[in-house]
């Protein structure tokens, strides 16, 4: 009962300090395009469906804050009453690192980052629970975790390999077997991509909009700006290229180029020239990084180091409809909340490479255990964390702490199990690590 009250607080925290959500420039976006029934996917164009479904239960934000919040205490609450069959005090632990400021400051926050993080946990802690259990009850409860583990990657597919780590890991949650994980990784990593594709360009008949380029654009800037000369298959005026190699480069984002201080560059690209989206900025793209390796290297590790260790914006409390303004200024709650965001986000807890390295180290603390059902749950959550925060080295186009939040959570979550190991005792009576 005192769990459940603990649980029943933590959702009244967060409707209290979140609600109706905070809503976030590329939620609103999201938002935009649900109500016009238009599918791109340069955001997700799943969660533009999930949102058009549910947006009439409680229109705008509300919706998505709603949902968002049943997946991230629903996957706690399975948590702490599986670990509460071996060790009862940790289940009190569980909804106290729930309210802990990493994982709790962006709960309420409209991103599809903090939307499929806590799909995937609750995704693995259902698995969790029912590992060792009778088919009958174990089937359908993995089914719904596989969905869930499927749904995370139509929402953000960049998260592929890490998928196909946690999806291995849900259907067989007793025990990790590296043979057998090794064999299955990779057709279920190409299974993923082709429901990705079936998904958006199928079912959804999504508009190709061409994310991929602005890597390609960022890229280009970055070895532009390393190697001192131009490679963007156009050429700059003097200034531009002065530009370009000193005052543009930010490791935080690629949006400078976009719609900010050096947005010639965008304009130039796609209106002028009309290359964004053709096969030219891919080859350019290609040719740079050939004849530019050190500079590309040395780009991709900035934006890695900036995102590992960065003093990001974490909780992204902007009021959309005025940037302008303090969010939320006559709300008394959420301003002491604000302030607490602030003072804590200069503290090493909101380092992304803080819970990368979480990760890894509780993989290899719980590596020999990787046969018992606790063992497999932190190796698989950890390893899919950590594996997802390295996959940003050559992908990133930005550095905010919502891309290692997967880690901050998995290695909440792995903490709490590995604690609640059962006793020798117990594993010898019951080798796969559950109490009947």
């Amino acid at each position: 009962m005192l769990v459940v009250a603990l649980f029943a607080a933590g959702v009244a925290l967060t409707l209290r300090v979140f609600h109706p959500g905070v809503m976030t420039f590329d939620g609103l976006y999201v938002h935009m395009a649900a109500m016009k029934g238009e599918y791109g996917d340069w955001q997700s164009p799943v969660m533009v469906a999930i949102w058009r479904l549910i947006d009439p239960l409680a229109p705008g934000a509300a919706s998505m804050f709603y949902l968002t919040v049943a997946l991230y205490w629903g996957a706690f609450a399975v948590l702490a009453m599986a670990v509460m069959r071996t060790r009862p005090w940790v289940a009190l632990l569980v909804p106290l690192l729930a309210l802990s400021p990493p994982a709790f400051v962006i709960a309420g926050v409209i991103w599809r980052d903090v939307l499929f993080t806590a799909g995937w946990l609750l995704a693995a802690s259902l698995a969790f629970a029912v590992a060792g259990r009778r088919w009958q009850l174990r089937l359908p409860v993995q089914a719904i975790a596989l969905a869930l583990v499927a749904a995370g990657v139509l929402i953000r597919p960049n998260t592929i390999i890490a998928a196909a780590i946690l999806a291995v890991y849900v259907m067989w949650p007793a025990a990790i077997s590296l043979k057998r994980a090794l064999v299955a990784v990779v057709p279920v990593m190409a299974a993923l991509a082709g429901l990705v594709h079936l998904v958006y360009y199928g079912v959804l008949d999504a508009k190709r909009e061409h994310v991929v380029h602005a890597l390609f654009v960022y890229d280009l800037a970055g070895i532009t700006h390393f190697s001192g000369r131009n490679v963007f298959p156009v050429q700059w005026t003097p200034e531009e290229q002065r530009f370009l190699t000193s005052a543009c480069y930010d490791p935080r984002l690629w949006d400078v180029y976009w719609n900010r201080d050096c947005k010639f560059v965008m304009e130039r690209i796609e209106k002028q020239e009309g290359l964004f989206g053709t096969p030219a900025l891919k080859n350019a793209w290609m040719d740079a990084i050939l004849a530019e390796p050190r500079a590309y290297v040395t780009h991709r590790s900035t934006v890695m180091w900036t995102l590992l260790t960065g003093d990001h914006i974490v909780g992204w409390f902007i009021d959309v409809d005025n940037p302008s303004a303090t969010l939320r200024p006559l709300d008394p709650v959420f301003r002491r909340f604000d302030d607490i965001h602030e003072t804590l986000r200069k503290t090493p807890i909101f380092r992304v490479g803080l819970w990368a390295l979480a990760c890894l180290a509780l993989t290899l603390a719980a590596w020999r255990r990787r046969r018992e059902p606790n063992g497999a749950f932190i190796v698989a959550t950890s390893a899919s964390a950590f594996i997802y925060v390295a996959s940003y080295w050559p992908i990133a186009v930005a550095a905010d702490y919502r891309y290692g939040y997967w880690a901050a959570l998995a290695a909440l979550a792995g903490f709490a199990v590995l604690l609640a190991r059962p006793d020798p005792e117990v594993l010898t009576k019951h080798p796969r690590g559950f109490v009947p």
